[in-house]
């Protein structure tokens, strides 16, 4: 081709070398946006599903093989409940099956904080002030009490009454429930309280009976291991559990005598402006107690308004200098030791003797008196002679052997053993005093013990305030029959014309004690306050119980014995014979003349 040719040609365009460069840039532009094959995002989110996985089939190992126990136990506390069967303590009644101390259904109120928070119960202040008025207690408390959260269950009342259940019920508090419960009942109420005792709110014994036999009283529920579903519903019984019943008590006590002797000293007590009074009778066969009381008492079923010095079991708990009361011992340790007989003569005169730089005296000179006479008109120097006529060691054992110096077998709470101060020596004088009452302290109980002793012919039981359970201490002789039959017919005189008891007399029947007025002691020496006392046996003829009466402190004009405690013995002792249906054996003032007339007759047919 020539030049010409060439030049003529019109030139074309390139169209390779563009075509080339955009297919260049669509490949270099497709790669910027084509995915690769594996990115580093991708393997970031596999290795975490792999480790979540990892992690759960590592925890579910460790719940499964290593701890297996801590998700049964969880699942358990929300399934599972224990339910309790109602159980009530068991009865007190009295010698005749009265009832003393029974159990009664009652209520608790209790709340559930976590509940009351969750449904907002707090924002109704209505119905918490209403709450809050019936129980008695400031509103802004009580709602302090349960804003609590974190807590599941307090009490805000326990044992109330029906009328404050269903009002309770009528509020419908969420989280306000209720709950049953038991709540101890005495019907004797002041009468039988230092007797009986009282239990607190969770039914535990605290005083009296109630805590000596607290474990006999009280029972143990029927319990029921029980599955539950969500809504609450039992749908299983795993398993049940027999519970041990309560047990109940019959006391010796004979509630119409126990109500009698408390109203005679309770009266005695007021009208003698005395600070406490003490009573206690015994069967002196079976040194069973028929009535134990004290003045002042309280009222088991409302301790509110209760005073510790209140609750004191007196009878058993305080120790008094007997005084007079104890002189029949004397007569008892000369007839027993052979230095006197029953018609032995003791010369007291002049009235009065020096021992040591100490003084005993009578009120006035009674000459050469009988032992009778000595117990009739309580003579301090006839029962000092004979007292010093027998050996000491004699004498001790006769006070232990009659059971001044122990306990009584009542085991009851707060029992003292009185107080005796036993020495290697004992002066004249230490004897003298002893013999007539004073240095040793014993208890109203103790005292009882001592006459029922007499009474049973010398035979010394146990006292016992529980019938029919069975003896710990067997019977023992401790004076001769003869010997305490004849001390029992001396203190009859007592009673009679010219006595110190003759207020003790009771119409009817033949009475034997003696009277007890005694100074209690004070720092230094002895005060202006006196004790009382009472001791006797009913009837002679047929002795059947021991009664002594405690007239603590009479703050009146009145402060013998044979004006305060003798007539109170008389009126118990008469309602209590007549209660037991016990024959008078006194002689009717025509048997008496009778009597005479036959005697008067046999000695005139004698003499021809």
């Amino acid at each position: 081709m020539t030049i010409s040719a060439i030049l003529q040609k019109p030139k074309q365009p390139k169209r390779g070398r563009a075509s080339q460069g955009q297919n260049k840039r669509k490949k270099q532009a497709k790669q910027n946006v084509a995915p690769a094959l594996v990115q580093w995002r991708f393997y970031v989110v596999l290795v975490c599903v792999i480790l979540v996985f990892v992690c759960l089939a590592v925890r579910a190992a460790f719940i499964q093989v290593i701890q297996p126990d801590l998700l049964i136990e969880r699942g358990d506390d929300r399934t599972i409940r224990v339910r309790d069967n109602a159980s009530y303590r068991g009865l007190i009644t009295d010698r005749h099956g009265q009832q003393l101390a029974v159990s009664v259904p009652a209520q608790a109120i209790y709340a559930d904080p976590k509940i009351i928070n969750e449904r907002g119960a707090l924002d109704d202040y209505r119905r918490w002030q209403a709450l809050a008025d019936v129980l008695e207690i400031d509103t802004d408390k009580l709602i302090e009490r349960v804003d609590n959260p974190k807590q599941r269950f307090v009490y805000l009342q326990r044992q109330i009454t029906p009328a404050m259940a269903r009002f309770v019920e009528k509020l419908a508090i969420p989280g306000v429930y209720l709950r049953e419960e038991s709540k101890r009942y005495y019907p004797s109420g002041e009468v039988s309280a230092h007797v009986i005792g009282f239990t607190d709110v969770d039914d535990k014994g605290l005083e009296g009976i109630e805590r000596l036999y607290n474990e006999w009283l009280t029972g143990t529920p029927d319990k029921r291991k029980i599955r539950r579903d969500a809504k609450g519903r039992q749908i299983e019984i795993i398993e049940q559990e027999e519970g041990k019943k309560a047990q109940d008590l019959k006391l010796t006590i004979d509630q119409r005598i126990q109500a009698l002797a408390y109203r005679e000293i309770k009266e005695a007590t007021l009208l003698y402006q005395a600070t406490s009074a003490s009573v206690v009778i015994v069967d002196v066969h079976t040194g069973e107690i028929l009535a134990l009381a004290n003045t002042p008492s309280y009222n088991p079923n409302n301790r509110e308004t209760v005073k510790s010095f209140r609750v004191r079991n007196r009878a058993i708990t305080d120790a008094f200098e007997p005084g007079s009361s104890l002189k029949p011992l004397a007569v008892l340790a000369a007839l027993e030791f052979g230095t006197a007989d029953k018609d032995s003569i003791i010369d007291t005169s002049p009235g009065w003797m020096r021992m040591g730089g100490s003084r005993i005296q009578d009120p006035r000179n009674f000459g050469e008196i009988s032992l009778t006479e000595i117990i009739k008109r309580s003579s301090n120097m006839g029962t000092s002679k004979l007292a010093l006529s027998v050996r000491k060691e004699f004498l001790m054992d006769l006070y232990y052997n009659m059971g001044l110096m122990s306990d009584t077998g009542t085991n009851m709470i707060g029992e003292s053993s009185g107080i005796f101060h036993e020495r290697n020596r004992w002066s004249k004088f230490e004897l003298s005093t002893l013999s007539f009452g004073y240095g040793i302290s014993v208890t109203a109980a103790q005292l009882a013990r001592m006459y029922a002793t007499i009474g049973n012919g010398g035979m010394k039981m146990p006292l016992k305030i529980i019938k029919d359970m069975q003896e710990t201490e067997m019977p023992e002789r401790v004076l001769s029959q003869e010997n305490a039959y004849a001390v029992l017919e001396m203190m009859e005189t007592v009673t009679q014309t010219g006595g110190s008891g003759v207020k003790a007399a009771v119409p009817g029947y033949r009475i034997a004690g003696k009277t007890g007025t005694s100074r209690k002691a004070v720092a230094g020496g002895y005060g202006e306050e006196y004790v009382n006392i009472f001791a006797g046996i009913a009837p002679v003829s047929n002795p059947q119980i021991a009664v002594v009466v405690l007239i603590n402190e009479p703050g009146g004009d009145k402060y013998y014995a044979g004006d305060t405690a003798a007539p109170t013995f008389s009126a118990i002792v008469s309602g209590a014979l007549h209660m037991l249906n016990i024959p008078p054996d006194a002689k009717s003032a025509l048997e008496k003349a009778q009597s005479t007339e036959n005697t008067d007759e046999g000695e005139l047919h004698a003499a021809r």
